[in-house]
């Protein structure tokens, strides 16, 4: 894909994102899509997004800045939700949340194949007051 093509695939990325819509997601990852520190495999990244959508029924990304080369991107975005629900094992919390998040993507035939970046869910932790709830 030419960089604004991949711009315009990371727009549709987190527009499905914000929708919650898990298997629309599942058609951008490729089934043994390898994360950094984390399970490997479209399933445990959607499980995992499954888990935050429940936690946080409202949680809306807002992309601060894109930046593509060849088959790479490295994305600057925000995060942000209401914790309603149970989030590794905190209980609902009421409180909003607003976290930034650092992610690179491989994207191979417009599905990504590997996946780095920040750990937000320490800072997201933290701010429900739960940070030895890692």
């Amino acid at each position: 894909m030419e960089p604004w093509e991949l711009h315009e695939w990371h727009a549709d990325f987190l527009d499905a994102c914000n929708r919650h819509d898990i298997e629309l997601v599942r058609g951008f990852l490729d089934p043994a899509v390898r994360r950094a520190h984390l399970p490997g495999g479209a399933d445990a990244w959607l499980e995992d997004l499954a888990d935050l959508f429940v936690a946080f029924p409202d949680w809306r990304w807002r992309r601060i800045q894109v930046v593509a080369e060849d088959d790479r991107l490295a994305v600057h975005l925000r995060g942000s939700g209401t914790h309603l629900g149970a989030y590794r094992g905190v209980v609902a919390t009421r409180r909003h949340a607003n976290v930034a998040e650092y992610a690179m993507y491989r994207v191979v035939r417009g599905r990504i194949v590997e996946a780095s970046g920040s750990a937000s869910h320490f800072e997201l932790l933290d701010q429900l007051g739960a940070s030895g709830a890692r």
